[in-house]
């Protein structure tokens, strides 16, 4: 029998930790001394005591180790294990691999002295709309299309706009051209709406699909917008995705008259995706 302080230094590990052991059920001393609480182990506890150290440093948690080894592993279930672990390290990689591109990118946008946005992807909900879509000479012709649409839900505008319809809801743009265009721009003007209410002229009500989005905050005035969709386009690109629907600016704050370079208002910028 060997005491806890020599075989410490045979296995190379600490005391300590051959007291957590004993603790977890892991690694029991074969004797332990009822006057003196000595621990005493043996030569032929080395093996369990190195599968033990091996298995931590795969990664594995001690009541995953204490288990397999209570279980008696066989070759195919060590196989099964280490699959596993591979695709769980195989996962954490990818996302550090992914923060350490957006660490790299925000790095280039402070020596670039751009303006610093913060993309996210996150999942949206479907999204009931009425809106009016129209080929615009200009992308600033879009904010005419608001009049026709808050028309258009006519008699409706109590139960599909409230609790709070004089304040006009919440708006949103919508952009469908696949490539950028400065021209003839597609583009719709739109409400969220709280109910379904019939087409009227131009104007029609369609639900928006649920999809996932990169998303940046845009506060300033709409002169400036175009920063947040390069910004927003730049990661999509970056992180390997691509654009998977029209992209939207929800007016998330802005109040009439409307003015393109007023700089308090707040817009999000959305852009479905989807991973290459």
């Amino acid at each position: 029998m060997i005491r806890i302080g020599e075989f410490s230094k045979m296995a190379q590990v600490s005391v300590p930790t051959l007291r957590y052991y004993d603790q977890m059920g892991l690694l029991k001393p074969i004797e332990v001394d009822r006057f003196s609480g000595y621990r005493y182990y043996s030569v032929n506890q080395l093996p369990r005591l190195h599968r033990i150290l091996a298995l931590k440093g795969l990664g594995f948690s001690l009541e995953q180790i204490g288990e397999a080894l209570d279980d008696g592993l066989t070759p195919e279930q060590m196989r099964g294990m280490l699959k596993l672990r591979h695709a769980q390290l195989s996962q954490e990689l990818a996302e550090m691999q992914s923060q350490l591109l957006q660490v790299e990118m925000r790095l280039q946008q402070i020596e670039r002295e751009d303006t610093a946005y913060d993309v996210i992807l996150k999942p949206v909900e479907p999204l009931l709309i009425a809106s009016v879509r129209a080929i615009l000479p200009t992308h600033s012709a879009v904010g005419q299309l608001f009049k026709e649409v808050y028309e258009g839900i006519g008699p409706y505008v109590d139960e599909a706009l409230g609790p709070c319809p004089g304040a006009g809801g919440t708006t949103l743009v919508l952009w469908y051209d696949t490539e950028f265009k400065d021209r003839d721009v597609d583009g719709a003007a739109a409400f969220m709406v709280r109910c379904r209410v019939p087409d009227r002229g131009r104007m029609r009500v369609e639900v928006l699909p649920a999809v996932t989005v990169a998303s940046a905050i845009h506060h300033g005035s709409y002169d400036t917008i175009g920063e947040a969709h390069e910004a927003v386009i730049r990661w999509v690109d970056a992180h390997e995705y691509r654009i998977a629907g029209p992209d939207r600016e929800i007016n998330l704050y802005n109040k009439p008259p409307i003015r393109r370079d007023d700089p308090t208002y707040i817009t999000e910028i959305q852009y479905p995706v989807e991973k290459i």
